[in-house]
């Protein structure tokens, strides 16, 4: 069991009850997008935190809307950038499936933009962890060259996390 905080990586996310399957290529296919996020995925993380009242932070892969390496006539900042915003998309929709199943979530992305998320500070992730919010972490680590698995090593080891569980399609 872990006694504190665990960080997710998706493009895949993983509870940790079990295991649930979800890459954001499978996210591909728009129609019912919430509803396969509710029934696959935000559902079973609620009940891992309402049942062990483990703190759940998730970092959101945004492979499903861009893969900017696939591109090699595009700037890599801004093919970077572009992916950012994907990651953010995702973390919106994910953000919107737990307020669905009336549990407390905040977004919070690696770059400012007031109107959509909060931005990333540490301690008040860490506060709504502590409030019992699952937060779910968008645009990676706010700064090109570097992917979400970075971002999620990174905020692991900012908010303190026990536990850092990688489930993606992605070596």
């Amino acid at each position: 069991t872990f006694s504190k905080s665990a960080l997710m990586s998706t493009s895949l996310i993983a509870s940790l009850s079990k295991a649930v399957r979800l890459s954001t290529m499978d996210l591909d296919k728009k129609e019912n997008f919430i509803k396969r996020l509710n029934e696959k995925i935000c559902n079973e993380i609620k009940v891992v935190v309402e049942k062990t009242h483990v703190e759940v932070a998730i970092v959101v892969g945004g492979g499903n809307f861009w893969r900017g390496r696939s591109n090699q006539h595009m700037d890599r900042c801004t093919s970077d950038h572009i992916g950012m915003l994907g990651t953010t998309m995702n973390a919106l929709a994910i953000g919107d499936a737990f307020k669905q199943l009336n549990q407390p979530v905040r977004v919070q992305t690696g770059v400012e933009m007031r109107q959509i998320a909060e931005y990333y500070i540490k301690d008040r992730a860490i506060k709504h962890l502590t409030n019992n919010r699952v937060v779910v972490f968008g645009c990676g680590t706010g700064s090109p060259f570097f992917s979400t698995d970075t971002a999620a090593a990174l905020r692991a080891a900012e908010i303190g996390a026990d536990a850092l569980l990688k489930a993606t399609n992605v070596d």
